[in-house]
C-alpha cells in the first residue's frame, strides 16, 4: 500500500514537473525584452508591498540572474552564496547569516514568489523566480488599485475634450453637429466647441462645459454669459 502511494507521490511530481517546464518554454517564448520595464514597474508597485527589506533584496539578485540575463524564470542559487548579496541589519557582520538568508528563502516560497523546480547540487538549489502577474498577493493589489481608479476617474469631467480631436468629435456627435445657439446643421469641418462657463472666468474643458457651435455664434457670444447671448 506505501509502495503504490509513493508510486503516486512520484507520479504527481513528474505531471507538476512537466507543467513548470511547459510553462517555462511558454514564457521563454512569448518573452520580450522591451516589456521589461512594465514588469520592473509591477515588481515595485504590487510586490514591494508584501515583501520584507531582505525578501526585496534576494528576489532582485534572483530576477536579475534569470529573467534579466537570460530571458527565462529559473536561476540557480545557494543559500551561503545569497549571504553577500546585501548588508547585515544587524551590524554584527558584513554578510547576511545563513539563518536570515534560509528564513527569507522559505518567506518567499510560502509567499509563492518563487519555488523550487530542481534538485540542490554543489551550484546551488534551482528556483522558479515569478512575475507579479503569476503572484496571488500582487493580483490582489491589482485588482484593488483598478477599481480604485475606476471609481474615482470622472471620464467626462477629467479629460480634456477641447484640445485632443478624438474627444472634440464626442462632443459634437453628442450634439448632432448642430448649433446649440441657432441650431444650423454642422459638419466637422464647419463645426466648432464653445465653453458654456468661459475659460476665463474659470470654466475646464470637460465634456459637459462645451457645447457644438457655428463659427458665427462661437464669435458672436464672445465671453458673453450663455443666457444673456441666449436671451438676445
Amino acid at each position: 500500500m506505501n509502495q503504490k502511494i509513493e508510486q503516486i507521490r512520484v507520479l504527481l511530481d513528474q505531471l507538476e514537473s512537466d507543467t513548470g517546464d511547459i510553462e517555462a518554454l511558454q514564457f521563454s517564448k512569448n518573452y520580450n525584452a522591451l516589456e521589461l520595464p512594465a514588469i520592473v514597474s509591477a515588481i515595485i508597485d504590487f510586490l514591494h508591498p508584501i515583501l520584507t527589506p531582505y525578501e526585496i533584496a534576494i528576489y532582485w539578485y534572483l530576477f536579475n540572474n534569470s529573467i534579466v540575463k537570460t530571458g527565462e524564470q529559473f536561476v540557480r542559487a545557494s543559500t551561503r552564496g545569497l549571504s553577500t548579496i546585501a548588508k547585515s541589519a544587524s551590524g554584527q557582520s558584513d554578510d547576511l547569516s545563513y539563518g536570515v538568508v534560509k528564513k527569507t528563502l522559505d518567506s518567499l516560497k510560502e509567499k509563492n514568489v518563487i519555488s523550487v523546480v530542481g534538485d540542490t547540487n554543489r551550484d546551488g538549489t534551482l528556483y522558479k523566480v515569478s512575475i507579479p502577474d503569476e503572484i496571488a498577493g500582487c493580483k490582489a493589489l491589482m485588482e484593488k488599485q483598478l477599481s480604485v481608479q475606476v471609481e474615482n476617474i470622472n471620464v467626462h469631467k477629467e479629460l480634456d475634450f477641447y484640445n485632443f480631436q478624438e474627444n472634440r468629435c464626442k462632443v459634437f456627435e453628442r450634439d448632432g453637429y448642430r448649433c446649440h445657439y441657432c441650431q444650423k446643421q454642422l459638419t466637422r469641418f464647419s463645426a466648432t466647441l464653445d465653453h458654456i462657463q468661459p475659460v476665463s472666468k474659470g470654466g475646464d474643458n470637460s465634456f459637459d462645459n462645451l457645447v457644438t457651435a457655428c463659427l458665427h455664434c462661437n464669435a458672436e457670444r464672445g465671453n458673453k454669459p450663455v443666457m444673456d447671448f441666449v436671451t438676445r
